[in-house]
C-alpha cells in the first residue's frame, strides 16, 4: 500500500511539473511564430518558409486525380501527347498537342528512317481537338499546323505546342526539328498564327526563339514552349538543352523571353535560366504573379513555385504524383487582369507504358484545386498511400539486372562483416 501511495504521489508531482511549464510547445500548432520560447530552425522554416497550416491553407498546394478521356482512344501507332493550356472560346474548348501518325513504331535514332519516327515526338504535326465538357473530346480529322515543306526549319517534325491569345488573334509555339529528332539535333521554336482557334493557320516564316550561344546553357535546343501574358508583356518559358547524352552532369533548367508583339523580337531574360529544375514548362499566371508546375528533373522537382516578377521562383509547395507536361485550363492565362485565379483541371500526357521516347503515349484529363477561389479538401491531404502494384511496377520495382547487382553488394557486405 506504501509503495502504490508512493508511485501516486510521484505521478502527481510530475503531472504538475509539466503542467506548470506552460512554456512547452503545444499540440495545436499556432498560426503565429512563438515568440516566447526558444524554438527550432525546422520550426522557424515553418512560420517563414512553409504554412502551420500545412498544405490545407496553401493556395498552391494540390493534390492530382487522373481520369481516362473519351473521343481520344489508343490506336496502333497513333500518339498523343504535350497539350497546350486549354482555352474556350464561345462555350467550346480547345486544345493543341504533338500528334504522331506513323505506320512504324519509334525504335530509336539509329533505325529512323524518312517514314520511321525515332522518337515518340518524331514525324509529328500538331493536333487539335474540341469539348463541350472536358471529358469527352472531338479531334479534328487532320492536323491544326503540318510540317512545313522541305527544307524548312521543322520539315521533319513540329511538336510540344504552347498557345498564346493577344488581341482576338490566336498563335501557337512548337518546337521545329529538321533533320532528325533527338540526340544533338539543332531546334528552335516557331510559330503559326490564326484568326480563329479552328485555324486556317499560317507559319510564320523564321524561328521566333533561337538557341543561345555555343557553350551556354540552351546552345542546342529550345524545348517545350509555354506563352504566358503578365505586366502587359508576353512571356514565353521553355526549356533549353545544351547536350543531349554525354559524361558530363546535364541539368534540366528553364529560361523566358519576353516580348511586345506575338511574332518577337524575343528578347531573353538576363537572369536565365530563371528555374533550375524540371522536365516540360507549366507555367500560369496566379494572382499577381506567375507560378510554375515544376516536375521530374533537377533538385527542385515535383514542386510548385512562384514569381511576383516571372523571373525570381521561390518554393511554395511539395506535390506527389504531377501531371506529365501539363496543359491546364486558365481562364485568365492571357487577360493579364491581376485576378488570375489559377486553375482546377487539365490535361497531360501519359506513356503507355511508363515508358519514354520510344513508346506511344495518350492524353488525359487531371483535375486538382490549384485554384485561390475555391477550396476542395479533397484535393489537400497529403500522406498519399500506394497499393503493391504500384511498388512493383515496371520503372519503380528493381529489374533483374540491378537484382543481380545488389545481390554481389550483399554478398560482399556479408563477407566483410
Amino acid at each position: 500500500m506504501i509503495k502504490i501511495f508512493s508511485k501516486i504521489i510521484t505521478l502527481g508531482l510530475l503531472s504538475g511539473l509539466v503542467q506548470a511549464d506552460e512554456n512547452v510547445f503545444p499540440a495545436l500548432i499556432p498560426t503565429e511564430k512563438p515568440t516566447d520560447r526558444p524554438i527550432s530552425r525546422a520550426v522557424e522554416r515553418l512560420y517563414e518558409q512553409w504554412n502551420p497550416l500545412e498544405d490545407r491553407d496553401n493556395d498552391l498546394y494540390s493534390n492530382f486525380k487522373y481520369t481516362r478521356l473519351k473521343g481520344l482512344e489508343i490506336s496502333d501507332n497513333i500518339s498523343r501527347r504535350d497539350p497546350t493550356k486549354i482555352i474556350k472560346v464561345d462555350g467550346v474548348y480547345h486544345v493543341w498537342y504533338t500528334g504522331r501518325r506513323s505506320k512504324e513504331a519509334p525504335e530509336g535514332l539509329k533505325k529512323a528512317t524518312a517514314t520511321k519516327p525515332g522518337t515518340d515526338w518524331d514525324l509529328a504535326d500538331i493536333w487539335h481537338a474540341t469539348s463541350k465538357d472536358g471529358w469527352t473530346w472531338e479531334e479534328d480529322k487532320i492536323p491544326a499546323v503540318k510540317r512545313p515543306p522541305k527544307p524548312e526549319q521543322g520539315f521533319r517534325s513540329i511538336c510540344t505546342p504552347g498557345i498564346l491569345m493577344w488581341k482576338g488573334k490566336y498563335y501557337l509555339y512548337f518546337q521545329a526539328y529538321s533533320p532528325m529528332v533527338g540526340g544533338q539535333a539543332y531546334c528552335p521554336v516557331r510559330v503559326a498564327y490564326a484568326d480563329s482557334p479552328t485555324g486556317p493557320w499560317t507559319h510564320h516564316p523564321e524561328p521566333v526563339i533561337l538557341p543561345g550561344p555555343k557553350g551556354s546553357w540552351n546552345n542546342i535546343k529550345i524545348n517545350d514552349p509555354c506563352p504566358i501574358v503578365h505586366n502587359g508583356k508576353i512571356l514565353v518559358y521553355y526549356k533549353g538543352a545544351p547536350i543531349e547524352r554525354g559524361d558530363e552532369y546535364v541539368l534540366r533548367v528553364q529560361g523566358v523571353s519576353f516580348a511586345d508583339d506575338p511574332l518577337g523580337p524575343f528578347i531573353p531574360s538576363p537572369k536565365n535560366p530563371v528555374i533550375n529544375s524540371g522536365h516540360e514548362t507549366c507555367m500560369f499566371p496566379f494572382k499577381d504573379g506567375v507560378a510554375a508546375l515544376i516536375a521530374l528533373d533537377g533538385p527542385e522537382k515535383n514542386t510548385i513555385q512562384f514569381s511576383k516578377d516571372g523571373e525570381d521562383f521561390e518554393i511554395k509547395s511539395l506535390i506527389q504524383v504531377p501531371p506529365v507536361a501539363p496543359g491546364p485550363f486558365c481562364p485568365g492565362a492571357f487577360s493579364d487582369d491581376k485576378k488570375n485565379t489559377g486553375f482546377t483541371w487539365g490535361l497531360c500526357h501519359i506513356n503507355i507504358d511508363g515508358g519514354g521516347a520510344q513508346k506511344s503515349s495518350i492524353l488525359a484529363r487531371f483535375d486538382c484545386d490549384l485554384s485561390p477561389d475555391v477550396d476542395i479538401p479533397y484535393f489537400k491531404h497529403n500522406n498519399l498511400r500506394f497499393n503493391e502494384e504500384t511498388y512493383f511496377q515496371k520503372n519503380i520495382g528493381l529489374n533483374p539486372n540491378m537484382t543481380k547487382m545488389m545481390k554481389r553488394i550483399s554478398k560482399k557486405e556479408k563477407d566483410m562483416n
